[in-house]
């Protein structure tokens, strides 16, 4: 702490670290008592009643038995297609959008705007939303899962403000040399803009990966169910049977535990590695999407 500082000063830090600290922890533990239940002896974890600071023993037959587990890897599959090709579609919708929004000689630019901005607050609803994706021949279809939710107006918004930024100086030079619209927003706007595209990428990834709701409604062949469904059945019907065959019953009820617990830390561990990677363009790029309105 700076020495000029006074003592109410030097309270009030000493205050808020404590609380960011005990904030830490309330979000930490609950992610580690799912790992250290994943590797725990299903025995031992079953009777443990209490706080959980360390693994009880030590086992991977959970996982064993979640990677035997087909829907795993089939959920697997159909979530990497989910979010490739949505984060990818969400980008380039969301990017196109947000120049046009950001350019200021659009006419009809802030009734656009407004237009858009109201669908934050008011939707058709499900029924609408359902009956739209049937007729056009999407149900049972992963695209059923992306095309409908191409553009969030909440991404599109930051990302225009943070076009907004970018000197117009610069696209009137490249106008000069004969560059198109296409040209300036590829090579000029959005490399300029990447902390914002990182932190769109990481919205749009969080989403794609932990979707399950819509994918419930649209999909109904269990070879195209998403992770997140597949965990979801785990979890809330209890379908771990076909994961601890062969055990005796009292046996398959103690490894089922564990099973959740794997399955969890299955589902999480991939999302969770991909912020280390964003996070010196997270603060940056949510900035530069609010300095401008």
């Amino acid at each position: 702490m700076p020495k000029d500082q006074s003592l109410a000063d030097r309270l009030m830090d000493v205050f808020i670290h404590v609380g960011l600290v005990i904030l830490m922890i309330f979000a930490l533990y609950p992610l580690l008592y799912v790992a250290f239940a994943s590797i725990s002896d299903a025995g031992q974890l079953i009777s443990h009643k209490g706080l959980l600071l360390k693994p009880l023993g030590f086992s991977i037959e959970a996982y064993k038995s979640v990677f035997k587990n087909p829907g795993i890897l089939i959920g697997y599959r159909n979530t990497l297609f989910i979010l490739i090709m949505g984060v990818t579609l969400n980008l380039l919708m969301t990017a196109m959008g947000a120049y046009v929004l950001s350019r200021k000689n659009v006419m009809w630019n802030k009734a656009f705007i407004l237009i858009i901005v109201f669908t934050m607050f008011f939707n058709g609803g499900l029924i609408p939303l359902y009956l739209t994706v049937k007729n056009v021949g999407l149900i049972d279809s992963l695209w059923a899962t992306i095309i409908p939710f191409a553009v969030s107006t909440f991404n599109l918004i930051i990302m225009r403000t943070a076009f907004m930024s970018v000197p117009d100086s610069l696209e009137e030079s490249a106008k000069i040399d004969g560059a198109n619209h296409f040209t300036i927003l590829f090579k000029i706007i959005i490399p300029l803009s990447m902390p914002v595209i990182a932190v769109m990428i990481l919205y749009y990834a969080v989403e794609k990966w932990n979707g399950w709701f819509y994918a419930s409604i649209f999909l109904k062949d269990r070879e195209l169910f998403p992770l997140q469904l597949t965990l979801r059945e785990i979890l809330l019907a209890n379908q771990t049977d076909s994961m601890s065959a062969g055990a005796s019953a009292g046996d398959q009820l103690q490894i089922g535990e564990t099973i959740k617990y794997a399955t969890i830390m299955v589902a999480t561990v991939p999302i969770l590695c991909v912020y280390p990677f964003v996070q010196k363009y997270f603060v940056k790029g949510v900035m530069i999407g609010a300095l401008k309105g």
